[in-house]
């Protein structure tokens, strides 16, 4: 027992669960190492992504100064049910039910000792509270024949979110609700910030719903063919990907020389066609359709100079732009452009672009 227990005056009915705590020590660690873990794996195959999982074994001389307190109201340390206290934290307000339900399958829950405290606020009170169960590890899924108190021993999960845990973490430093008079105008401000932050909470979760509800829209859409309708962003882009647009096109390409088709991410062009002033995906299927025959011309030339038998994956749509800017006036001026957003800022695209130019002048595209 540390120094500081030592100087805490127990009866001998708290002596005697402290002595329990001891012997139970290597019951408690082992829990310590179980749980968090079967929290943390049933979180992975959930697919639901926590700011962190925490645990912590109560001290000996933390749980004397409880036991001096009111040790008379447990019979045995059994009865204490946070020597072992976990606490989850998410990101989100709406995950903390999603958590509380993974923990409910997990484990038996003491439905009389848990309490969700989001529920006990008063009307015109602000602050942050969590919720809390008292579990007990089912032998179902876990157990220890060295050790049958496992399925015993009660311990307590804590659930709360990021903004939830740092308005305690206030509270505890400043010692807010916690027996030490706060001045009032300290006390109006702190009940402000926990009124901005419960806030926050909110917003970020409706925040959340709503860009998941535009993804949801943007990839029927796009399903659906109304290209027309959705804008040209990351997520409509990404979509629209899915139906690979321009596979066929890269498919004839290939045919000229039996070439293997290599596929590498086509994200990069996101940027190159909101560059050409594209507003939607109904510009890229235009472009695609005005400007397939001429993509094809260009690398008819090119395949029949280099013999390649890969192909890039990149080939048609980076044709269909090189046709696009030289048909609209773009030049040497676009091409660069074009080869300075795909591959980067370089001396060579100079040359290059006045290569891809003077190819393709003679191109029958070029003269209709």
């Amino acid at each position: 027992m540390s120094n500081a227990s030592t100087q805490i005056n127990l009866d001998g009915h708290g002596q005697m669960i402290l002595d329990q705590y001891r012997e139970n020590m290597p019951v408690y660690k082992e829990m310590a190492r179980v749980v968090p873990d079967m929290i943390r794996s049933a979180f992975d195959d959930a697919g639901i992504l926590v700011a962190s999982v925490e645990h912590r074994i109560k001290a000996g001389d933390s749980l004397a100064g409880k036991l001096e307190l009111k040790g008379a109201k447990y019979n045995n340390i059994f009865d204490i049910t946070d020597i072992l206290g976990l606490r989850v934290i998410t990101f989100y307000i709406d995950d903390v039910d999603i958590v509380a339900s993974i923990i409910e399958r997990l484990f038996e829950i003491d439905w009389e000792n848990s309490v969700d405290k989001r529920k006990i606020h008063e009307i015109d009170s602000f602050g942050y509270l969590s919720l809390h169960y008292i579990c007990r590890l089912p032998k179902s899924a876990y157990s220890n024949p060295e050790h049958p108190e496992i399925n015993k021993i009660r311990f307590e999960v804590q659930m709360r979110t990021i903004l939830q845990h740092a308005w305690a973490n206030l509270n505890h430093d400043t010692g807010y609700k916690s027996g030490v008079e706060v001045p009032k105008e300290y006390l109006r401000n702190m009940n402000r910030l926990a009124g901005m932050l419960e806030l926050a909470d909110e917003q970020f979760s409706l925040i959340r719903n709503g860009i998941s509800d535009y993804r949801h829209r943007i990839h029927n859409l796009v399903a659906s063919g109304n290209l027309a309708d959705v804008p040209l962003d990351g997520d409509g882009y990404r979509s629209y990907l899915e139906l690979k647009p321009f596979d066929k096109l890269n498919r004839k390409i290939a045919s000229v020389n039996q070439a293997e088709i290599q596929e590498v991410s086509l994200m990069p062009y996101l940027a190159v066609f909101k560059g050409m002033g594209f507003k939607t995906l109904g510009d890229i299927e235009a472009l695609i359709k005005g400007y397939r025959e001429a993509a094809y011309q260009l690398a008819c030339y090119q395949l029949g100079i280099t013999e390649l038998d890969i192909i890039s994956s990149s080939l048609g749509p980076q044709n269909l732009c090189i046709a696009f800017i030289l048909k609209n006036g773009g030049g040497r001026l676009g091409i660069k452009y074009l080869l300075d957003a795909l591959n980067g800022a370089s001396e060579g695209n100079e040359m290059l672009a006045d290569m891809i130019v003077e190819q393709a002048k003679d191109l029958p595209f070029m003269n209709q």
